[in-house]
């Protein structure tokens, strides 16, 4: 500390040594909206930096010993690989990857990289680049362990192959990493059905591999089934898919039940949830409320309610894990991207005769408490709100909702606008809101 700062400091009551003191030393900045224009920041406070980085760490680049599963079982990596260079089929090159909705983290790229992507230089119709970019860890979400001759060894994904994106302040698929936001690109279906053995599946779920196919190629990008190894239900009632938007990791600060459907858990719930059962990592696990035959078949049948491995790679992590993600602010909303008057009126609307408030409420912009309603409180379908154990959708908090609304609105994305959901609930609530009102409540949402 300089004698000047050291001066400063002598003549503040204690109260602003200590926020001078945060200011310099816990203050941890990230990223908000994607773009080459838009370059906004959003400080998060860190008590505990060395926890944060871990946490950090975990979330980027942790599989918690996945790759047993991804390339030990359903050898993704060989269909990664191609042929040519020692796997399987015509292999995946960054052209198919960023197809697929996989991203590419920039910061990750050494500049002889970039010059070469910018002077055309760089191949990205070869799995070659693709296993060099993995080898660089650049490819977000997907961890790579390579032999010492240089081959891939094995493939392991971790929490951010769904729950980051990038900013594409390079070129599309390809920027800044924006940890927290839902990758709504991602086709995970396409991906998994990649894989040369797909046995693993077949047998878990109880059925073909052509059945397995038709599921995976039904969920389409940002969508997945987080409850397909429970029920086995893979479609609604209706023949749609019975899958879901992948949700956002920010903004759950404050808030009990973050995901779609109510009863399972908070935040370190679903991390160990889906680090053990979706990523299939190296971990302990138990619900007992899983050994149930008639609602969880599947579950009860691979005994899902209580997993346990030898060497647990997951319990240890998820404290760090939490704080990490708990940390991840919501974005804001771009300049210009909506009407400021009209959002003043539509807040008014919003606490209001509009009533949204009711549930959603500021500052968390989610129910305070057990956040989770009925399908008829909203006026839906119970589908999937059935799959949960208690039998509810989750109230979601609407912070940064324009981030995160490139497939639809809803768990399934049934409404494709905001116009669209604030007619539903004008027609569910009697609400008698006029156009005026109606899009004036749109351009409030859109400021949150």
């Amino acid at each position: 500390m300089s004698r000047a700062l050291g001066r400063a400091l002598k003549f503040l009551p204690v109260a602003g040594v200590l926020m001078v003191m945060g200011a310099l030393l816990f203050n941890v900045s990230a990223s908000s909206k994607p773009g080459r224009h838009h370059r906004a920041k959003a400080t998060v406070p860190a008590v505990d930096v060395k926890l944060y980085r871990q946490g950090k760490h975990i979330f980027r680049y942790d599989t918690f010993g996945d790759q047993a599963y991804w390339s030990g079982q359903l050898q993704l990596d060989k269909a990664i690989e191609g042929a040519k260079n020692g796997g399987v089929g015509p292999g995946v090159s960054p052209k198919t990857a960023l197809a697929v909705g996989l991203k590419v983290d920039a910061n990750a790229l050494p500049k002889a990289v970039v010059n070469g992507i910018k002077k055309g230089k760089v191949n990205l119709n070869d799995p070659k680049t693709t296993l060099a970019l993995i080898k660089l860890n650049a490819v977000v979400g997907v961890k790579g362990q390579f032999n010492r001759n240089g081959s891939l060894r094995s493939i392991g994904l971790t929490c951010a192959v769904c729950h980051s994106t990038v900013n594409n302040s390079f070129a599309p698929g390809i920027g800044k990493r924006l940890d927290g936001w839902p990758n709504q690109d991602l086709n995970v279906g396409a991906i998994v059905s990649l894989a040369p053995n797909l046995k693993p599946l077949t047998d878990a779920l109880g059925v073909d591999e052509a059945t397995v196919k038709k599921v995976l190629a039904s969920w389409g990008p940002g969508k997945f089934d987080a409850e397909l190894n429970l029920d086995g239900k893979a479609f609604r009632p209706d023949g749609k898919s019975a899958a879901t938007r992948i949700p956002a990791a920010y903004g759950h600060l404050g808030e009990d039940l973050h995901t779609w459907t109510g009863g399972f858990g908070d935040v370190t719930y679903w991390n160990a949830y889906v680090a053990n059962l979706e990523m299939h990592g190296q971990g302990n696990f138990t619900d007992s409320r899983f050994n149930d035959p008639v609602k969880y078949p599947v579950a009860t049948r691979n005994g899902e309610f209580q997993v346990r491995h030898k060497r647990d790679l997951i319990t240890s992590k998820l404290g760090a894990l939490q704080y990490y993600q708990l940390s991840l602010l919501p974005p804001k909303p771009p300049a210009g991207s909506f009407n400021k008057a009209a959002a003043r009126r539509g807040k008014a609307i919003f606490d209001g005769q509009g009533k949204c408030a009711t549930c959603h409420m500021p500052p968390l912009f989610t129910d305070a408490g057990h956040n989770a309603h009925k399908g008829s409180e909203i006026c839906i379908d119970d589908f999937q709100a059935n799959r949960g154990p208690d039998n509810s959708y989750v109230t979601p908090q609407l912070k940064g909702l324009w981030s995160r609304s490139k497939r639809g609105f809803f768990h399934d994305g049934r409404f494709q606008t905001l116009g669209q959901v604030v007619d539903h609930y004008n027609s569910c609530f009697g609400l008698n809101l006029s156009t005026q009102q109606k899009g004036d409540l749109v351009q409030y949402l859109k400021s949150l």
